[in-house]
């Protein structure tokens, strides 16, 4: 899935629904909530001394940036100064995919003594990012042209492997959004080795993860890109991230870097959403809750709500008309339809008695 401004575009036309068909982790209904994290850093809100950028999560480009390079209480981030230091880092000051991006190190074993250890126990631990650019959003008349992943092990918040390749193709459609030429993508480059490698990774993997995994998931076991039959988790559809991140209910990737203080730049190419992810999973001290609730059991949801009271079921991420026609609709899991401030219905089961209120 290109997430980033290519999938954020799917997200607004509200064309394809995600279809995870994720796996249930066990008796998730008596883990007790683990404490928010630290302090939000979102767009709007400005950060203070106390929650300066350090050099251990900074972005390296061709000079680090400094703990006396700190963001100044006067200097807010937004999108386009995702860090501020004397000169802003902007999407301006695009940052390529040649230039090296250093990520957290590892961190210890995160202590985790209120997890019921059978939850525990079923817990993935080795994540593989994925993100895809395509030449088009129709997977029957476009194809797949470039893939990035990163292999994450969850308990140590590692970082164990990156990798990016291109895949050739005639013509690219996404030119514009994308900036991968097609004939780029025809240059003599190992591109059948890096499809190995890329095999070799998803082995490895005990879970796939992606942002609006429903699109990424539909290239696979299509032209050159394999099949594949491990479970998905949706970052944007399957998580509902902490409350006090001021995060929409379905936020873009970019969006959700921002959320945890990651600094974002301009390049749009598969690696790099992968990277936000990381390090937004690096950042998460709440991981092993947010991964065991995302990948309870969902099923596709009508939202009990009038025509007035519509705009509730908006910002709790419904769809109208996707893909049921004259509905407010979204897949959840049970526990985040209890959460609602409305009452949900499941698609296939409109006989029974609504499941919140």
């Amino acid at each position: 899935m290109g997430a980033g401004e290519y999938k954020q575009s799917i997200d607004e036309l509200g064309v394809g629904e995600a279809k995870q068909h994720l796996f249930g982790a066990g008796q998730l209904d008596l883990l007790p909530d683990l404490n928010a994290e630290e302090a939000v850093v979102t767009p709007s809100k400005a950060v203070s001394t106390s929650e300066a950028v350090s050099t251990s999560e900074a972005v390296s480009t061709s000079e680090a940036v400094s703990t006396s390079e700190a963001v100044s209480t006067s200097e807010a981030v937004s999108t386009s100064e995702a860090v501020s230091t004397s000169e802003a880092v902007s999407t301006s000051e695009a940052v390529t995919t040649s230039e090296a991006v250093s990520l957290p190190q590892p961190h210890a074993p995160v202590a985790l003594p209120s997890l019921h250890r059978e939850a525990l126990s079923s817990l993935p631990e080795m994540l593989l990012i994925i993100d895809t650019e395509t030449t088009g959003l129709d997977p029957k008349r476009s194809h797949c042209l470039e893939v990035g992943a990163i292999l994450f092990h969850a308990p140590q918040r590692a970082v164990l492997a990156q990798h990016s390749f291109l895949l050739p193709v005639e013509t690219n459609a996404a030119e514009s959004i994308n900036r991968i030429p097609a004939e780029v993508t025809r240059l003599d480059q190992p591109w059948r080795q890096g499809l190995d490698y890329f095999q070799a990774l998803l082995d490895a993997a005990d879970l796939l993860v992606a942002h609006n995994a429903g699109f990424d998931r539909q290239w696979f076991g299509k032209d050159q890109l394999p099949a594949v039959s491990k479970p998905w988790l949706c970052t944007m559809e399957d998580i509902t991230w902490p409350v006090d991140r001021q995060l929409r209910s379905r936020p873009s990737v970019r969006d959700l870097a921002l959320a945890y203080g990651v600094p974002v730049w301009a390049a749009h190419r598969a690696l790099t959403d992968c990277i936000y992810l990381a390090e937004v999973f690096a950042r998460c001290k709440d991981l092993e809750t947010l991964l065991l609730h995302g990948l309870e059991p969902r099923r596709l949801m009508r939202a009990q709500v009038s025509y007035a009271q519509r705009h509730l079921a908006k910002e709790a991420g419904f769809r109208w008309n996707d893909p049921i026609q004259g509905a407010w609709t979204r897949r959840l899991s049970d526990r985040g339809a209890a959460k609602l401030e409305f009452e949900v219905v499941a698609i296939d089961q409109q006989e029974e008695q609504p499941l919140s209120a």
